[in-house]
């Protein structure tokens, strides 16, 4: 991925033609459903949604300059990958995500601890990651978060 790109429209504009469509309803998915407070912007090269500084000072424990984030998306060689922090932190929304996958996509889940990948980009299940991306507001994923810093 270039490091030259700045915005969300860049990205999608440069990912193969293919997939840019996938990528633009993945992006206007998560903005229709994303709680206020979350800012989108490019984060590690990928379209991302982040606490930014004003809400959370403290920012990314690895790197205090960044602001803490909290889902990303980004188009790999053989997947667009969707990368959700919240299904590695809550446990109980990592089961609601995994038992509700099938009611929405015939496709086995292809799955990490925070990373949901999608081989198939024309069968993405977006009524699903809409849901997914409503379920935590700002002050819930900063609390969350903190909460796992003093383990």
């Amino acid at each position: 991925m270039s490091h030259q790109i700045t915005t969300p429209e860049a990205y999608i504009l440069q990912a193969p033609e293919a997939r840019q469509e996938a990528l633009a309803k993945l992006r206007n998915t998560i903005n229709k459903h994303l709680p206020p407070g979350f800012k989108e912007g490019i984060q590690y090269g990928m379209i991302a949604y982040y606490v930014p500084h004003n809400l959370y000072p403290n920012g990314y424990h690895c790197n205090p300059k960044e602001p803490l984030p909290f889902i990303s998306f980004a188009s790999q060689k053989n997947s667009i990958n969707l990368y959700h922090s919240g299904l590695y932190a809550i446990p109980e929304l990592y089961e609601w995500f995994v038992l509700s996958y099938p009611k929405y996509c015939k496709h086995k889940l292809d799955m990490g601890k925070s990373c949901i990948r999608f081989k198939k980009y024309t069968e993405i299940p977006f009524d699903l990651l809409g849901a997914l991306v409503g379920k935590i507001t700002v002050n819930e994923w900063i609390t969350c978060y903190e909460s796992h810093l003093k383990k």
